[in-house]
C-alpha cells in the first residue's frame, strides 16, 4: 500500500442527502441499501438523541417511559421482557430514570419478591415533549415526501423488516405488551 490514504468525506450534508460518502466503503458494495439503512438509523438515533437531551433523557428511556405510559404500573420483568433488552440495561435506565423523580419502584404487592415499576407526575409530565421530539423528528426525516411516498416508504421498511426477522430470531421479536396492559 502505498503512503497516501483515501480522501475523507469532507462534504457531510451531500453524505447524508445521497446515503453515502462518495463510494460506499468496498466491503459495503454488494449491500448499499445495507450500508444506508445503517446510516439512516445512525443519523435517525442521533438526532432523536438531540431532542431528548433537551427533555433530560437518553435514547432508549423514551421507549421505556412510553410503554409504563401506555400500560401503567408494571412488573419489571414483564418490562424487561417487553423492551427486548439486557436486564442489566433496564435496570440502569430504571436506576437513572428513579434518580430523576420520573419513575419509582416497589415491592408488588401481589407478590413481594417482585417490582412494580410506575410513572411518577414528574415523568407524567414528560409525555408531551417525547411526543413532540418523535412527531418532530418525523417531518424532518420525512420532508420533502409526499404522504403516498410517506405511506410506501412505511410499507417497504415492513417488508424489510419481515425479510430480516427470522435471521434475528427471538432478538427480532416485536416485543408484546405486558399482560398487565
Amino acid at each position: 500500500m502505498s503512503g497516501t490514504t483515501d480522501p475523507v468525506c469532507t462534504e457531510p450534508r451531500a453524505a447524508a442527502r445521497t446515503g453515502v460518502c462518495g463510494e460506499p466503503p468496498t466491503a459495503a458494495r454488494g449491500g448499499p441499501v445495507s450500508h444506508t439503512l445503517a446510516r439512516v438509523a445512525r443519523m435517525h438515533r442521533i438526532a432523536m438523541g438531540r431532542r431528548l437531551r433537551e427533555l433530560g433523557l437518553y435514547p432508549g428511556q423514551e421507549l421505556m417511559m412510553m410503554r409504563l405510559w401506555d400500560c401503567g404500573p408494571v412488573r419489571q420483568s414483564e418490562l424487561i421482557q417487553s423492551l427486548g433488552l439486557d436486564p442489566s440495561t433496564v435496570t440502569k435506565m430504571l436506576q437513572r430514570l428513579e434518580q430523576c423523580g420520573h419513575v419509582r419502584r416497589r415491592p408488588d404487592p401481589a407478590d413481594r419478591r417482585a417490582v412494580l415499576v410506575e410513572v411518577t407526575d414528574e415523568g407524567l409530565a414528560l409525555r408531551a415533549g417525547v411526543e413532540g421530539a418523535w412527531e418532530g423528528l418525523e417531518e424532518l426525516s420525512l420532508g420533502g415526501l409526499a404522504p403516498a411516498d410517506r405511506a410506501e416508504l412505511a410499507r417497504l421498511l415492513g417488508l424489510v423488516a419481515e425479510n430480516l426477522y427470522e435471521e434475528a430470531g427471538e432478538e427480532g421479536d416485536c416485543p408484546p405488551l405486558p399482560k398487565s396492559c
